[in-house]
């Protein structure tokens, strides 16, 4: 198994990967303000309509806006007025800034400002990224103002503009392109087994999609280029699933599928069944897998798994498989899921795993570590994460709600 250099915490026989350090988000959807550390395995838990989903797809926002475009991100969410947060302040602007670890030991801090205007228009206010190499020093950076490059260590840089993440541009310069392909390498995840269920038109297989319709794909590219990992794939899901002894990729002329081989019952060999035969839950299972252990290029996994609701369809004697593949995925990559379920979050470890609530308040979410009482109830084995979700004692800890509203993002005095 080929895996990346990137900053880990020493756990067992592995080190834990951590792309991501830390999030900040100002007025992106229903968060106002948002400043948090991510673990290896961070598990984002609150009840239905928290905004759990929100914080996954502003770390994703920012992903399609360097792959695709910023109008496009923005319009696939409804427009710039369903993306910014609305209250009776109007706010006008949202950013968001991410802290990220690289493979060279050296880290970078990125983020961005987007104004809305009138009639659903938008402007890139501000950007900047800097990246610190291993000695802690500056290594480059570059600032952006309202369409034009203020600052920057590099010469030459390429012209910014108001509509696109400067970014994509300086990423042709060595010294951001890191930071470009490392944000590219992340995957977000809505699993749908009903996409899954039918058959697929074939593709390189480079990265899942997001509700996983190309999986098939994915398979038959890990089938090729890192069978050890097909394996662990196949060896859980054969304890989530009993019974199932191999999955692999076939083709039916022009398309393709998956077929499952299974123990049946008098037969001497497992039989085989294609992806429509197979449950929802099996489905989303082996969807997760393949999200959390698939490749990012040919030599190194994806950096970051963002999976809302893993646990969905799956039942309740399986969740302690499910986290046992997470856990052996963040060896190799970063994984953030949301859930609200009890099962999964009595298997939480609160030595090395990080557990965020996030709680709804007069429209507003926001999002924390849990307060210090249950987190030393947790430490101590007196109660399970579960069952303190069960009892709704996950609250977030008053003290950084207090710290979090004084965090500085870009100046907000300074939105028009």
């Amino acid at each position: 198994m080929t895996i990346s250099s990137q900053s880990r915490d020493e756990v067992g026989s592995c080190t834990r990967s951590r792309f991501l350090s830390r999030v900040r988000i100002r007025n992106y959807k229903s968060v106002d303000k948002c400043d948090v550390e991510l673990g290896s395995l961070t598990i984002l838990v609150g009840r239905n309509g928290a905004g759990k989903s929100n914080i996954l797809d502003a770390i994703r926002f920012v992903k399609e806006g360097l792959e695709t475009s910023l109008d496009h991100a923005i319009k696939s969410r409804g427009g710039v007025d369903e993306v910014r947060r609305r209250s009776t302040g109007h706010p006008r602007n949202f950013a968001i800034q991410l802290d990220l670890q690289l493979s060279d030991w050296s880290t970078a801090t990125f983020g961005f400002e987007i104004g809305s205007q009138s009639g659903g228009g938008f402007t890139v206010k501000r950007e900047q990224l800097k990246v610190i190499a291993a000695n802690n020093r500056t290594a480059a950076s570059y600032q952006v103002r309202q369409g034009e490059v203020a600052d920057s260590t590099v010469k030459d840089m390429p012209p910014a503009t108001r509509d696109r993440l400067f970014l994509v541009n300086a990423a042709g310069r060595s010294e951001f392109r890191p930071v470009y392909d490392a944000l590219l390498a992340m995957g977000f995840y809505n699993l749908n087994p009903a996409a899954m269920k039918e058959l697929q038109s074939p593709d390189a297989g480079e990265l899942l999609q997001r509700d996983g319709v190309n999986i098939a794909s994915v398979v038959g590219r890990l089938e090729s280029d890192e069978p050890v990992l097909r394996k662990r794939i196949n060896e859980y899901l054969e304890r989530i699933a009993p019974g199932i002894v191999d999955v692999h990729r076939v083709g039916l002329g022009p398309r393709e599928t998956l077929q499952f081989r299974q123990e049946v019952a008098g037969s001497k060999y497992p039989w085989g069944f294609y992806a429509a035969s197979m449950s929802d839950g099996t489905l989303r299972a082996l969807g997760t897998l393949v999200a959390v252990m698939q490749l990012a290029d040919r030599k190194n996994t994806v950096r970051l798994v963002g999976i809302e609701e893993p646990e969905t369809a799956l039942h309740p004697a399986a969740a302690g498989t499910l986290m046992d593949a997470l856990r052996d995925a963040v060896c190799h990559t970063q994984v953030i899921i949301t859930s609200h379920s009890p099962d999964l979050l009595d298997e939480l470890d609160p030595e090395f795993d990080t557990l965020l609530a996030v709680q709804a308040s007069q429209g507003n979410s926001e999002v924390g570590p849990v307060d210090k009482a249950s987190w030393e109830a947790l430490r101590q084995h007196l109660f399970s994460a579960g069952e303190l979700l069960r009892m709704d004692q996950l609250q977030i800890d008053p003290a950084h709600l207090d710290r979090q509203q004084q965090m500085e993002l870009f100046s907000e005095s300074e939105e028009e």
